[in-house]
This record gives C-alpha cells, sequence and structure tokens, in this order.
C-alpha cells in the first residue's frame, strides 16, 4: 500500500499532466509552438501568476522534448516586459527581516515552507533567465536549464501543496530577494552566472537541506522530510549543471577555476560561505576535492 505522500504526489502529477495537455492543445491550435525555446523562456519568465509559470514550465519541458526548437544566436528586446514576473505577494524583506517561529507551531512550520518555496520560485525564474539571457552556448546548455526550470518547478508545487494543507498559500509571510539579485548582478556574463549562481547561492542548498530536514523530523512531519529529500537530490544535479558549464567556460577562456572564482566572489561580492558544509553532496555535484579544501579553509579563516 502506497504511503500518503507517494499517494499525494501521483495526484498531483496527474492534476499537472492534464492540465498541461489541455494547454498544450489551445497553444498548439495558437501556433505557439512554433517559437523558439529561448523566446518561450523569456515569455514564461515575465509571467507572474505562480500557477501559471508552472504549468507553463511543464508544458515548455514537454514540447521541446518533441519538437525541439531552438536558436542559440537570437537576441532579444526585453523594454516591454517586467522580468521576473511575480505575484503582489509576499513582501520583500530584507534577509533578517524575514519571520521566524518555533517549528512546533503550525504558523512556525509554515514559514520554514514558505522560505523554501519562495528560494523554489525564484530557482524556476533564474533557469528560465539562463535560457534566454545568453547565446552561443551549446544546445546542451539550454536543454539542461530547462530541465533545472522543470525540477524546480516541480518542487515549488511540492511545498505549496504541502503549504495549503497547514492552511496557508505562497504569498502569506515576507520573503527576501537575495538569490534574484545576485541573478540581476551576474546578467552580462555568464561565467559570473554560473559561478555565482548555482555554484554558490544554490549550492548552499545542499548544505541546509540536511539541517532544514532533523528539524521537520523533529517535529515529525514526514511528509515535509521526504519533499527535502526529492528537493537534495535534484539540487546535487543542478549544481553539478552549474559546475560543469562552469568549467566549460574556464576551459572555453583559458582560465584557471579556483583562481577565477575567486576574482568573481570579489569582483562580485558574493557572500562569504560558513560551514558546516555538505561534503558528500557537493563532490556528487562536481566540486573537486581542492575547491572544497579551498572553500573550508575561507570558513575557517
Amino acid at each position: 500500500m502506497c504511503s500518503d505522500i507517494t499517494y499525494s504526489f501521483y495526484i498531483l502529477n496527474c492534476f499537472y499532466i492534464l492540465s498541461v495537455k489541455v494547454t498544450h492543445q489551445k497553444l498548439s491550435y495558437l501556433g505557439i509552438m512554433e517559437t523558439s525555446l529561448r523566446q518561450l523562456a523569456l515569455n514564461h519568465l515575465a509571467i507572474s501568476s505562480p500557477t501559471e509559470k508552472v504549468l507553463a514550465v511543464f508544458q515548455l519541458f514537454d514540447d521541446f522534448m518533441v519538437s525541439p526548437k531552438l536558436d542559440v544566436s537570437e537576441i532579444f528586446s526585453i523594454s516591454s516586459l517586467e522580468i521576473p514576473g511575480k505575484p503582489i505577494k509576499p513582501d520583500l524583506v530584507p534577509p533578517l527581516a524575514v519571520k521566524r517561529r518555533a517549528m512546533h507551531t503550525i504558523e512556525g512550520r509554515a514559514i520554514a515552507i514558505h522560505a523554501l518555496a519562495h528560494i523554489e520560485f525564484n530557482a524556476i525564474n533564474l533557469a528560465l533567465d539562463a535560457i534566454w539571457r545568453f547565446s552561443d552556448m551549446p544546445r546542451t546548455y539550454y536543454r539542461d536549464w530547462l530541465t533545472v526550470a522543470k525540477e524546480e518547478a516541480y518542487h515549488f508545487s511540492l511545498l505549496n501543496n504541502h503549504l495549503h494543507s497547514l492552511g496557508y498559500e505562497y504569498g502569506d509571510f515576507p520573503a527576501h530577494n537575495s538569490l534574484w539579485e545576485m541573478v540581476e548582478k551576474t546578467k552580462d556574463d555568464v561565467l559570473a552566472r554560473m559561478a555565482l549562481v548555482p555554484r554558490t547561492m544554490e549550492a548552499r542548498g545542499l548544505d541546509a537541506v540536511p539541517v532544514v530536514k532533523d528539524r521537520f523530523i523533529q517535529v515529525k512531519d514526514i511528509e515535509m522530510v521526504k519533499i527535502l529529500e526529492i528537493i537534495l537530490a535534484d539540487e546535487i544535479g543542478h549544481v553539478e549543471i552549474g559546475n560543469r558549464w562552469f568549467n566549460y567556460l574556464c576551459d572555453l577562456r583559458a582560465l584557471n577555476p579556483i583562481d577565477v572564482f575567486q576574482q568573481l566572489c570579489l569582483q562580485y561580492k558574493a557572500p562569504t560561505l560558513k560551514g558546516p558544509f555538505n561534503i558528500p553532496a557537493r563532490l556528487l555535484a562536481g566540486f573537486t576535492e581542492t575547491e572544497l579544501k579551498v572553500l573550508q579553509n575561507q570558513a575557517i579563516s
């Protein structure tokens, strides 16, 4: 007999598959399926409704797998678009102003889940941004980031669904915008983007998830524990994608990865990372032992 969370995932997937098929039929009739991946990624980035954005990303992934239309050299004008598209709520505040409550209360758990959902919503946006913004990368680069967008959309759906089960929804609590701020800072250089968003900001999630998971174990929220296990497994892959393309670009530009990473951290004022670090997850995500030694030494100093 399947667990409650497995059944919930099954129902959620059925809902999205049905919704995507219906939407796909409507959009195909309008001829939108002739539009290239990068243009659609930009269009979807501008969607403000979280539900509509999630469905659009699922559809985009499915359509690209069937008919991979992609122009890697296309240049876009965004003067008529507000990006990223985001809902009126949550209110965006400095990181230290984000609410925190004891995890043994329903509100405390909801606040923690809401914070994670906000990260995943921003992660959808950063993946879409990586697709449309940077031209003339290998085709596999765009497919990789489309996969990231789809998986981040799934994570957001799981978290928002669980939030609903507690009587709350995305937007009910304030959130901070640190992840997207780094996306904005690195908009002019794909090397800086790969170095400082997936390899720095997102890799921090590899370290944080086990700690957060332990807190939900303590309050016996088993469904949330299983969601976090899914997120961690996928995020290892996302950070590995960032590492792979960072190293590809370093090779292309004849740069030393460790040296250029340090330079970019200083240039873009990236946050200084502090331990403890999830070394096994970081190794799986493509960090070398030398890189991790440098990281640990900097955290100590």
